[in-house]
């Protein structure tokens, strides 16, 4: 037999995660415009310096191409959690 109370909470959560992903998508072009702003707020940090060494360039591109691998993990991750749901 199937407990209802078991059946409520996981209703009860599955509406409040369906409420939070409609803000999310209500809410979705001010988040775009939040991370624009803070990703292009700092663009003098973009720029290269001339007397930087090879190793620096190097460390620069692992540095980008890790950032690059947490970003796809999360959002697989986020993914797998809402398809679970």
């Amino acid at each position: 037999m199937v407990d209802t109370a078991d059946n409520t909470s996981h209703d009860e959560f599955s509406a409040l995660v369906r409420e939070c992903v409609e803000i999310l998508d209500e809410n979705v072009g001010v988040l775009a415009d939040i991370e624009f702003a803070l990703r292009y707020e700092h663009d003098d940090e973009d720029e290269l310096t001339p007397d930087m060494q090879l190793h620096n360039l190097y460390d620069m591109a692992d540095d980008v191409a890790e950032s690059e691998r947490l970003k796809r993990a999360e959002f697989g991750f986020s993914k797998r959690q809402l398809d679970n749901l």
